[in-house]
């Protein structure tokens, strides 16, 4: 299994889901959960990436945390009747198995384990949002470009990162042409190198360097809960 979750419960737990689960392959861009509604599936991810959108009255979004094969997406959806906080799209083309919410609540009702998974990893979510907010408060748009993009790619399990300048702009909470000034600076130093939407790792270990301290923290911190 490639979901890090699912692949961490019981045999006896997992089998109790799989006649429930059913995978699915969304597109970018495509919205998952608006702010506000009810959490009416759970999604485990194979592949790609989530996002966590934080959406403003004036129709503005930032990014809060993301989520990949490490995590659950609605998850908190297993302890009752839940709505989404944020807004939650793919940002980066995946794959997820889904499952209903009210099958998902019998087997969290049922299995010890899988009722750790959905305590545990909102923990994980919340720490993630506090780490990046912080983030966004304090430190500059070239760590915080190199901080995400590592994030990214850990998500991604891919040195490969497809996403547009608009997008990359939303996800920061800052303008585009911020984001082309910093591709530019990392493509010039030969980190990465950015073309058509793409964006590709060409040396981690120089991007860690040039990245704030949030992304260590976010892996430790993971580390602590998964």
């Amino acid at each position: 299994m490639d979901n890090k979750l699912l692949a961490s419960l019981p045999s006896k737990d997992f089998e109790a889901l799989k006649p429930h689960l059913t995978v699915i392959s969304p597109v970018q861009g495509d919205i998952v959960y608006e702010a506000g509604a009810e959490v009416d599936y759970v999604y485990f991810p194979h592949s790609g990436m989530f996002s966590l959108l934080a959406v403003m009255r004036d129709g503005k979004a930032i990014e809060t945390a993301t989520v990949g094969r490490e995590g659950v997406i609605g998850a908190m959806a297993g302890l009752g009747l839940y709505k989404s906080l944020v807004r939650v799209t793919v940002q980066l083309p995946l794959q997820a198995s889904k499952i209903a919410a009210a099958p998902f609540r019998r087997a969290v009702t049922a299995s010890t384990a899988l009722r750790d998974v959905c305590v545990r990893y909102n923990e994980v979510m919340l720490t993630q949002a506090r780490i990046t907010a912080a983030c966004n408060a304090l430190h500059q748009i070239d760590e915080r470009f190199c901080r995400w993009l590592l994030q990214s790619s850990d998500r991604a399990a891919s040195d490969t990162v497809a996403l547009t300048q608009e997008l990359l702009a939303e996800m920061l909470g800052v303008r585009r042409t911020s984001v082309t000034d910093v591709a530019r600076k990392m493509q010039d130093k030969g980190v990465i190198t950015y073309a058509r939407g793409v964006i590709k790792i060409l040396d981690r270990d120089a991007l860690k360097l040039l990245s704030c301290e949030c992304y260590e923290t976010l892996v430790e911190q993971e580390a602590t809960f998964i």
